[in-house]
């Protein structure tokens, strides 16, 4: 029986939660493609505004929807998340370190 209580006892959203990130996914999806389709800023720019964006969207993502908190129940799924962030931050970031650096040293001609 316990284990229905503990079940019972967990943040399931309401919809009031679900309309905020509804709305705000919605806005962070018009955002980065306004920018892009406008082409008003620089490349450099672009690229930033497109980057926060998605930080911004996935964020709202396991907030809103997936409700991850740092809840000392829930503290394997932020340390899973951690580890998953970690290793695709090594993993993106070394392979454009790696491409980056390739592009500099080419020799054409």
């Amino acid at each position: 029986m316990s284990g229905h209580a503990s079940h019972a006892e967990q943040s399931h959203g309401s919809v009031k939660s679900y309309v905020i990130g509804l709305i705000l996914s919605i806005v962070l999806t018009i955002i980065p493609f306004g920018v892009v389709m406008t082409g008003s800023f620089a490349t450099s720019a672009t690229v930033l505004i497109v980057v926060a964006t998605a930080v911004a969207q996935v964020l709202v993502q396991l907030i809103l929807f997936m409700h991850m908190s740092t809840k000392t129940d829930e503290g394997w799924n932020v340390t899973a998340f951690v580890f998953t962030a970690s290793i695709l931050v090594l993993v993106i970031g070394g392979s454009l370190w790696i491409m980056h650096n390739l592009h500099l040293n080419m020799m054409i001609g």
